[in-house]
């Protein structure tokens, strides 16, 4: 493992960014990633890229097994994800309101649009902070870390586990047909 393939020191990272697992490229999320952790060289910054290029200044994992991504996510103070319903609901099951930038089938990031819509549905309901391009991803990164409240959502409350029971219960119905 290179150095830019894991944290400089032993502090879980700050900001963690995740892709996902699909086997599209998602370059463009991780460009405005890494360049934000350009900008703040203080902040621990951990992208998973999965088949995308690795990032040049951010500390870099191509996929971190379950566990480990759970772990990073639940020690972030910021969680920045592609518009994947499962990455959102594992950030939102350790706590944490993701902001989240959706793949765009019209730059060869995924097949369809179910991202950007999915995205669009989580975050006209607050359960998502979705970014529409760099700056704006920059901007909310910079406002979760000057108030990590901001995206911390209550575990305790049940809100979270009725959201992902609804959200199982709607794709078991999906795949049932």
């Amino acid at each position: 493992m290179s150095d830019r393939d894991r944290n400089a020191d032993d502090r879980p990272a700050a900001v963690v960014v995740s892709v996902g697992t699909d086997h599209h490229r998602f370059d463009r999320l991780v460009d405005w990633a890494d360049a934000w952790a350009g900008r703040h060289p203080e902040v621990q910054v951990l992208v998973q890229y999965g088949t995308s290029h690795p990032p040049s200044r951010a500390a870099g994992r191509d996929y971190l097994p379950f566990d480990e991504l759970r772990r990073a996510l639940s020690g972030a103070t910021v969680v920045v994800s592609h518009g994947g319903p499962a990455t959102i609901m594992d950030a939102r099951a350790v706590g944490r309101r993701p902001i989240v930038v959706p793949r765009d089938p019209d730059l060869g990031e995924h097949v369809d649009g179910h991202q950007q819509r999915f995205s669009r549905w989580m975050a006209e309901r607050g359960q998502v902070e979705l970014a529409v391009d760099e700056g704006d991803l920059g901007r909310r990164i910079d406002t979760a870390l000057a108030d990590p409240g901001s995206v911390v959502i209550d575990t305790a409350s049940g809100d979270v586990a009725a959201s992902v029971a609804r959200f199982s219960a709607l794709v078991d119905r999906l795949l049932d047909g």
